[in-house]
Order: C-alpha cells, then sequence, then structure tokens
C-alpha cells in the first residue's frame, strides 16, 4: 500500500472538527445571601461614619505658643521670643495657648527653650535669681579670665583670686568665693570683654567686688551647672 492510501486510511476514522463560534459553558449563578450584603453595607456605612468623625476631630485645631529662639535658662522670656502655631492639641499636652501669651512674656525661662518647640507653663518661673541674703556683683572680665564655654544666668560659677604682677611670688592663696550667674553683657567689638553679673552671698560680696576691681580674677564654671 502505498503511502499516500495509508494517510488517507488513517484519518478516515477522525471526525471533521466544528466550525464557527463556540458557546461558552452554562455557570450557574450564585445564591445571593442578603445578610452578607447587609453587613457589607454596614461596615462600608460605619466606615465613613468613623472617618468623619476623625476628620473632624483632626480639623479642631489649637493656636499655641511656640518658642522662635534659644532662651537660656535663667534668661528673661521677651516677645520676640516666642511665635504662636495652630496645632491639633494633645490633652496631655500643657502648652500654653496663645491667648495666654502675655503671662509668660517677661517671667524667666526655668530650663533652656530651644526654637521649634512647644511652650509650657512649667518652663518659665517668675522666681527671681537672686535670693534673698544674696547681693549682685558686676565682673568685668577679658576673654582670657572666663572659659570659652557659654555662660549663661543661673549656672554655678566659682570667682578665684590670682596673684598680680607684682604677686608672682606669693603663696597666699584666697579660697575661692561661689556665685552664680544672673545676667551676661555683649562682648566690647575689638577686645571682646564683657560684664558678667553674678549674685554672692552678702558675706562675701564686698571681697568679691574688691577682688574685681583690681582685675586679678578667674571665673571657673562648677560642673553640671
Amino acid at each position: 500500500m502505498s503511502k499516500t492510501k495509508e494517510r488517507s486510511t488513517q484519518g478516515a476514522g477522525v471526525p471533521a472538527q466544528p466550525r464557527g463560534p463556540v458557546a461558552p459553558p452554562r455557570v450557574s449563578a450564585r445564591r445571593r445571601r442578603p445578610g452578607l450584603i447587609a453587613l457589607a453595607v454596614l461596615l462600608i456605612t460605619g466606615g465613613g461614619a468613623g472617618g468623619a468623625v476623625l476628620l473632624m476631630e483632626s480639623g479642631q485645631r489649637t493656636e499655641v505658643v511656640t518658642v522662635v529662639r534659644h532662651v537660656p535658662v535663667g534668661q528673661v522670656v521677651t516677645d520676640r521670643d516666642l511665635g504662636k502655631a495652630s496645632v491639633a492639641l494633645d490633652p496631655v499636652l500643657k502648652a500654653v495657648k496663645a491667648a495666654d501669651r502675655g503671662d509668660v512674656v517677661g517671667k524667666r525661662a526655668a530650663v533652656e527653650l530651644t526654637p521649634g518647640s512647644l511652650l509650657s507653663r512649667g518652663q518659665v518661673t517668675a522666681d527671681s535669681l537672686v535670693k534673698a541674703g544674696e547681693q549682685v556683683v558686676p565682673l568685668g572680665l577679658k576673654p582670657e579670665q572666663v572659659p570659652a564655654s557659654s555662660l549663661a544666668p543661673g549656672q554655678r560659677v566659682q570667682i578665684v583670686r590670682v596673684p598680680g604682677e607684682d604677686q608672682q611670688g606669693s603663696q597666699t592663696q584666697a579660697d575661692p568665693i561661689p556665685a552664680h550667674v544672673v545676667k551676661v553683657g555683649d562682648p566690647t567689638p575689638g577686645t571682646g570683654a564683657s560684664v558678667v553679673d553674678v549674685a554672692a552671698a552678702k558675706a562675701e560680696a564686698p571681697l568679691l567686688a574688691s577682688w574685681a576691681s583690681t582685675g586679678n580674677i578667674r571665673l571657673l564654671i562648677d560642673g553640671g551647672s
């Protein structure tokens, strides 16, 4: 048998493939469950209501006082040191409201105030840096008479008398006088000298003033102040 007849015989038993569009298989519709549909509607409605409540709460903003300039401990807070911002205030925060700004202006910083922070009432105080039984003594200090670290009101310091040019061989050493900084003046252009007001005990303030008049003193900063 020839190869042509063999191919014809093999293909004779194969049914012809239908031509044209094929209908998709029928899929039975799922049974609807009214309970699930109601639950879905309820969740969607509840979620929308919750979002609306959060949106309303976030919209309740309060104007509060902020710090815009650095204020060292003990320095008087001025109006220029403060700003205001509108925030969604947490009840836990005790920030000063903008309407009460005048209550804090003129008080002293009880802690270091940094720009960009909210101001709370606990960060300022009406207490004076000069306590009962103390006197303020002005010290004219050159750059070499004070540490390079910045002085700030409230810092505890000690003033030491050093020998003058005519006392280089003297072995007499007076005890340092403790005090704390009240105010730091601006450096004088050219010399860099500045006046630092310190508060010392009344019993030692006159002696400290006599030391300051000679210029033979050094100011030491106590650690932890």
